[in-house]
């Protein structure tokens, strides 16, 4: 159990949170929604111990064993299987009480650590460790793959598999979807629903939380509000209480207009002066109810593009690929205004390689590629965010597009998007690139759009400006994303792009997943895959035999060595010398719980190979 009580925090000069009060029961999952910049990570940091509170108190068990995703990945040399296996703290530190036992030949430690790594399920360990990274999108292939070869999106699903490693009481996941596909989420959910203790999880994807908590946690005004089930649940339950809050601020405001009125017309006659200081007082008194702000920050919406060919790209058998290899092939595309194209399919399969190709980035390697005339494409990826300049703020970004527009109307089309002032924010942070890149795409008007991950950082609220506003779009979408609410909302179409072809998906989502674990069933009756569970099997049945080895020499000795000291314990002269006779008897008492341990841990090892 978690108990903040009369918790303050500040970062700074900002204060974020104020007299909280709040109780997480064990094996809850909540979910931790708020703005940007709200404090949710701070006080992530704080659950880690790297900060403390500014006031009240922090309460939970001090035995807790807390996983979390590290922020960082050394580049290391040491395979990608081992880096996730780390996360497993218990099973490499009996691993090296284990070596230890074996280099000095300590035959009962030995005993000991193998029944202990028995029952840390150490035996199936390198398995489980696979399956993790395999569910999260790497592969087979890859389990040897040095950890400094992998990018950085890559490095970081390596931390989260070594996270989900970890044999942990409490599991602090903040945006784990961000570097994941939509096949990555959609089994990592299954993951978190059969996860046994307590998950606290930072996400702005609404699908996703409703999938996988059963509490939301909503910062808003330097508190924290609980409240029970999914997001979906949040959301009638918060509309009920926003429309409580309203009328109640409403009704105050009333109240106050004929509190002043009051003393605004006899605060300064003599014989109402009493009347009207007590009024005042009363003001002062009241509790200030603010008004309710139901409506996202965030208002943006597509212009209508300056021209609007009648087929704005003719993709007619192509292949294309980054060598003489292709990715895909055959691919046959008429995209016109209003297609709105979401793209399915399998990590690796070529879904970002189609982006490119539409968005000029990728030559055909064979096949006819036509452009409409006048055709004017925004495009939106990951790495286009990097090169934003720090230096500069969202208003200087936006005139070296556009030099003739008034910086007056700059202003206003950027504080939709929650920009405002004059300062440059250096540097950016997540959140703010992405708004950033995707202010500067919708102001050049463009007739299609090309989305590759475009609600990575993006919180609840622009995620949903963002989905009103393409809703409203007039030209042609394509979108790659694991956001299942925006591609639901804002596309018509599926295209699967798998075995290097693209198709229609003549189905919704929830037919997507069950295509997806359909595949994955497949992929286990593979003679490849066959080999590998054979190959492990027989690993563990080699090791348990070897140990069974060890286990009955070491019973032999201690049978050997019971025998002798009972022999002379039978010899009458024994009980002529009282030290001797109490050593032996001593020794009996240690060798027979020696024995009966070493027995019991044969048993065991003789039913796991049975």
């Amino acid at each position: 159990m978690i108990t903040l009580r009369n918790f303050s925090l500040r970062r700074g000069t900002k204060q974020l949170f104020h007299q909280v009060n709040i109780t997480l029961h064990v094996a809850k999952k909540v979910g931790f929604i708020g703005a940007n910049g709200s404090g949710k990570s701070s006080l992530f940091s704080l659950l880690r111990g790297e900060l403390q509170p500014d006031e009240g108190d922090v309460e939970f068990p001090s035995h807790l064993n807390i996983a979390y995703v590290l922020q960082e990945s050394p580049a290391v040399s040491m395979p990608a299987i081992e880096y996730v296996l780390d996360g497993d703290h218990e099973l490499r530190e009996i691993e090296a009480q284990l070596a230890a036992a074996q280099k000095s030949g300590d035959g009962i430690r030995e005993a000991t650590c193998h029944a202990q790594f028995a029952a840390v399920d150490g035996y199936t360990a390198r398995t489980r460790a696979a399956q993790l990274m395999h569910g999260l999108g790497f592969l087979v292939t890859e389990d040897e793959k040095p950890v400094q070869e992998f990018s950085g999106g890559w490095r970081m699903r390596l931390n989260l598999a070594r996270a989900m490693m970890c044999r942990s009481d409490l599991l602090l996941l903040d945006e784990p979807t961000n570097h994941l596909d939509l096949d990555a989420v959609l089994w990592f959910e299954q993951w978190l629903k059969r996860y046994p203790g307590t998950l606290l999880l930072i996400s702005h994807d609404r699908d996703f939380l409703d999938n996988v908590v059963d509490t939301i946690a909503h910062i808003a005004q330097k508190t924290i509000n609980l409240y029970t089930g999914n997001y979906e649940a949040f959301e009638r339950q918060r509309a009920a209480k926003l429309a409580l809050h309203q009328a109640a601020y409403q009704k105050q405001q009333r109240e106050i207009a004929h509190i002043q009125s009051f003393i605004d017309r006899f605060r300064y006659k003599a014989t109402k002066a009493k009347q009207a200081q007590s009024r005042i007082n009363a003001l002062a008194r009241m509790e200030n109810i603010a008004p309710a702000h139901v409506d996202s920050p965030f208002h943006f919406s597509f212009k209508q593009p300056l021209r609007m060919p009648n087929q704005l790209i003719n993709v007619d058998q192509v292949s294309v690929g980054y060598t003489d290899q292709p990715i895909l092939e055959n691919i046959t595309l008429r995209i016109a205004p209003g297609s709105r194209l979401g793209l399915l399919g399998p990590n690796g399969a070529g879904k970002s390689t189609l982006i490119k190709l539409l968005g000029g980035l990728l030559k055909p390697l064979q096949g006819e590629y036509i452009l409409g005339e006048g055709l004017q494409i925004g495009y939106f990826a990951q790495h286009q965010l990097e090169q934003l300049r720090d230096e500069e703020s969202p208003l200087q970004h936006l005139q070296r597009l556009d030099t003739q527009t008034s910086e007056q109307l700059l202003r206003n089309f950027l504080g939709g998007f929650g920009f405002l002032g004059d300062g440059a924010i250096a540097p950016f942070s997540g959140g703010e690139k992405a708004r950033l890149a995707l202010a500067l795409l919708i102001w050049q008007r463009p007739n299609i759009l090309l989305l590759d991950e475009p609600t990575n950082h993006l919180d609840l609220d622009m995620r949903h400006a963002l989905t009103l506003a393409l809703q409203d779009y007039v030209g042609a979408l394509i979108i790659v994303s694991h956001d299942r609410h925006l591609l639901r909302t804002t596309t018509d179409e599926l295209l699967l792009v798998t075995n290097k072809r693209v198709k229609t998906f003549d189905g919704d989502l929830t037919d997507y997943r069950q295509w997806l674990l359909e595949q994955r069933a497949e992929q286990r009756k593979t003679p490849t895959q066959t080999r590998s569970e054979k190959a492990t099997q027989r690993d563990l049945r080699r090791s348990l035999q070897n140990r069974l080895k060890t286990v009955e020499k070491n019973m032999d000795k201690l049978t050997a060595e019971k025998s002798a000291v009972e022999a002379l314990l039978a010899e009458p002269k024994i009980y002529e010398d009282k030290e001797k006779l109490q050593e032996c008897i001593r020794q009996q008492t240690a060798l027979q719980a020696q024995l009966k341990e070493t027995e019991d841990l044969w048993l065991e090892i003789t039913e796991a190979l049975e």
